[in-house]
């Protein structure tokens, strides 16, 4: 390599990210200055194909650090991607390609959202676990079908996150090699030096997780090429640790954690540019020879036809055609449910278990775990295996890198992962599923032990404000199912979403409604379950609810107070719905409209009169104790409903 045209190179994606944040008066110039001399690197190895953003055996280059955003917009566009040159002008711009931080599916080339500490590396960590399952499927003796790389750029921030060593701890326990974390280690935070709140011993962190760990200077271009070289042939997992200065080749402020989150000046840049032999006066430029030696369309175009013809003509087993086939195009509609009109009651985990593996009978790209609860979820995919080779994954008590990963996993191109845990244990993973939400993952996230009815456990393990939580976020969708039945309607509706879902799961058991239905269904997130045509209530519930305002219901018309029983699977599908359909199946103009749910409930009041649910926590107890203590009856529900319509 020559080091005069790698330094010019490096130098170009310096200038460019500090160019970007001056021109927008915000963002992060340092870490993007410290790590040019890798990036320029890392691109001699990196295999993508600008023109084929979706080509499956690309290598994946996660950043972690979302907030050197103006690194991956350069490289992007110096590499060839639909990333411009005005694009980078227009950096942190309203409706711009290159927002502040890096979002999927918004900007060619971005492999995933980043920017919350410690995610990227998770997401990194499942694009290598889901890498390692393709090759499992796919891979022969003579036929490489999957061999690619994953990187994943990642700075102190991230790594003092905990998620950072939950994800790599899995990793290095599975012994799964194509995967290299480059750690920009360059002792800045926001606050000033890492030393002031961190003072561990990275190296041996790591290599007590089993990953082979090699520390460089991240400004020689030598050490960084064999180090990259070194890792893409370990057999284990590999940590670069690269010494670096945050804000290299600025003038003065090298070094300084002043360059972390603020433009440079335009003095100091002006200076900078000076002192590397770039033009002062010029912004936004890129040499002609720096522009051919990053551009990768026509050496990654090479690289991605050579792969179409190897899956196309020269597989040698048909088998891994049919595989690669079945796995990038999942047939949801072949799933053969189980039949439960003739259960009378059945608890919503224990019908949500054979309804996973039902569709995990039919379609071979579905797959997923638990958080060590895989007994209590219900979520063991009987005779399939363990992951790596086979379809039950061990994620281990580690929720929130559980949703990071399997993140990831939906969307490298092959696979539809679940995850699971206790409802409560919702909140650990909380920042993973609102990145799926705001990236479109359709991840499909199940949660059992879904309210007091978890019973002696206690306040602690039983969700109260989980539900409310999980509705008011955007472009999420929560089913709570109210039978076995609804709970397969649930699952045929969330396969039609591109969102992330969620399953609400029961412990106890709960009655089957042997298929009620008067008006709508679940696609519509509400349906009106009976119907009385002189209705003076309308009760709105979802899971364990709706039987105890049937039975309330029965009570009520006993008392000459006639009421409509709505279930209400998905609160958010419902909300989406037109004006005619909710007035059809709640009709607030002209019944009382009460909501039970045992639950804090307060997004009910969109469309209820009354709610009733729950004002503070849970307590240990058998549920059916917690139930009555806590208004759930049935007997309750009536008085309560009498009292307000009297």
């Amino acid at each position: 390599m020559s080091h005069q045209l790698l330094q010019k190179q490096a130098d170009t994606i310096r200038f460019l990210a500090a160019d970007m944040v001056q021109a927008a008066n915000s963002g992060h110039p340092g870490a993007p200055m410290g790590l040019a001399d890798i990036a320029t690197v890392l691109s001699k190895h990196l295999r993508v194909d600008p023109n084929n953003t979706q080509w499956l055996n690309r290598d994946r280059l996660v950043f972690s650090g979302g907030h050197a955003s103006s690194l991956v917009y350069s490289l992007l566009h110096l590499w060839g991607f639909d990333v411009t040159l005005e694009d980078l002008k227009q950096f942190r711009q309203t409706g711009s390609k290159t927002p502040g931080h890096p979002e999927y599916g918004h900007t060619s080339g971005v492999e995933i959202t980043t920017g919350p500490l410690g995610q990227g590396i998770a997401n990194a960590v499942g694009f290598a676990m889901a890498s390692e399952y393709a090759k499992h499927c796919l891979n022969s003796e003579t036929a490489k079908v999957i061999d690619h790389h994953v990187y994943c750029f990642c700075g102190d921030g991230d790594l003092q996150e905990g998620i950072s060593y939950e994800a790599c701890a899995t990793l290095g326990h599975q012994g799964i090699s194509n995967f290299t974390l480059i750690y920009d280690s360059n002792d800045i935070t926001i606050e000033g030096d890492i030393s002031i709140a961190w003072s561990e011993d990275v190296a041996k962190r790591f290599e007590a997780i089993n990953f082979d760990v090699v520390t460089i200077d991240g400004h020689d271009f030598d050490a960084i090429d064999k180090a990259i070289s070194d890792s893409k042939t370990s057999d284990k997992p590999s940590l670069i640790i690269a010494r670096t200065a945050i804000g290299k080749g600025a003038a003065t402020l090298e070094g300084s954690h002043h360059t972390h989150g603020a433009p440079l000046g335009n003095d100091e840049l002006a200076a900078s540019k000076t002192k590397a032999g770039f033009d002062p006066e010029k912004s936004f430029f890129i040499p002609e020879d720096v522009k051919a030696a990053f551009d990768k369309t026509e050496s990654g175009a090479l690289l991605s036809k050579a792969w179409e013809k190897l899956v196309k003509k020269d597989l040698p087993l048909s088998e891994q055609n049919e595989t690669l086939n079945a796995l990038l195009n999942p047939d949801f509609s072949k799933v053969n449910y189980p039949d439960f009109s003739d259960i009378d009651s059945m608890a919503t985990r224990d019908s949500n278990h054979k309804i996973l593996n039902a569709i995990a009978g039919c379609v071979p790209s579905f797959l997923g775990g638990s958080a060590d609860l895989a007994p209590s979820n219900k979520t063991e995919l009987m005779g399939l295996g363990d992951f790596p080779r086979g379809r039950n994954i061990h994620f281990g008590i580690k929720e929130h890198s559980m949703a990071a990963i399997a993140n990831a996993m939906n969307i490298y191109g092959l696979f539809r992962v679940f995850s699971a845990t206790f409802f409560i244990f919702s909140d650990y993973l909380k920042p993973a599923a609102r990145v799926a939400a705001l990236s479109s993952i359709p991840q499909h996230f199940v949660w059992t032990h879904d309210s007091i009815g978890v019973g002696e456990d206690g306040a602690t393990h039983q969700p109260i404000e989980q539900l409310s939580q999980f509705r008011a976020l955007p472009n999420f969708y929560t089913f709570r199912p109210a039978d076995a039945t609804e709970n397969i309607e649930c699952w045929k509706t969330a396969f039609t979403l591109n969102a992330p879902t969620a399953f609400v799961c029961s412990r106890q058991k709960l009655d089957n409604l042997k298929g009620q239905k008067v008006v709508g269904d679940v696609s519509k997130g509400g349906y009106l379950v009976t119907k009385h045509e002189k209705a003076d209530v309308t009760f709105m519930a979802s899971g364990s609810e709706v039987s105890l305002c049937l039975e309330a219901a029965k009570l009520l018309e006993k008392q000459g107070v006639f009421a409509n029983v709505v279930s209400v699977p998905c609160f958010d599908l419902l909300c989406e719905q037109d004006e005619n359909y909710i007035d059809e199946i709640i009709d607030m103009n002209n019944t009382f409209v009460v909501a039970v749910e045992a639950a804090t409930a307060m997004e009910y009041y969109k469309f209820a009169d009354e709610v009733i649910g729950m004002t503070g926590f849970g307590e240990s107890g058998p549920a059916g104790e917690l139930f009555e203590k806590f208004g759930f009856t049935p007997e309750k529900i009536a008085a309560r409903v009498q009292e307000i319509v009297a």
